[in-house]
C-alpha cells in the first residue's frame, strides 16, 4: 500500500466546483490503478500556536482546507501511473480549477501501521 496525501486551501464559495472536480479526477485514478480516494472538507481545523493546516497552505479568508489521500497498491504502481497520466488529455487543465494549485501541499507515504482494512 502507498499513499498520496495532498492539503489544499479551496474558496468556501467553489465547495460544489471542488466536488466535481474531485469526484471526475477520481474516476479517472481509479482507472490508473488508484484502489481509493477520500476527500475530505474543513469541519473542524483549528488555528495552532506554531503551525497548522491554514499557515501551511497560506490559506486566504474564505477558503476552506481540503484533507484528501489516496490508497495505491504500491509506489510503482503511482509512479507508472504519474508517468501514463502526463499524456492523458483528460487530466490537462483547461478552464478554471477551482483552488489556487500553487499552494497545494502534496506528497508521498509508506505506511507504518494501518487499522481496519483488513
Amino acid at each position: 500500500m502507498y499513499i498520496a496525501g495532498f492539503v489544499i486551501p479551496v474558496p468556501e464559495e467553489k465547495f460544489e466546483a471542488y466536488r466535481k472536480w474531485a469526484r471526475n479526477g477520481a474516476e479517472i485514478f481509479k482507472e490508473y490503478g488508484c484502489l481509493e480516494i477520500v476527500e475530505s472538507w474543513e469541519d473542524n481545523v483549528p488555528d495552532g500556536k506554531h503551525t497548522d493546516f491554514r499557515r501551511a497552505v497560506d490559506a486566504k479568508a474564505g477558503e476552506k482546507i481540503v484533507f484528501s489521500w489516496q490508497v495505491w497498491p504500491d509506489k510503482a504502481s503511482v509512479d507508472a501511473a504519474e508517468a501514463r497520466m502526463l499524456k492523458d488529455k483528460r487530466l490537462e487543465v483547461s478552464g478554471e480549477i477551482p483552488f489556487d494549485a500553487r499552494r497545494l501541499i502534496y506528497g508521498g507515504f509508506e505506511p507504518i501501521h494501518t487499522m481496519g482494512r483488513g
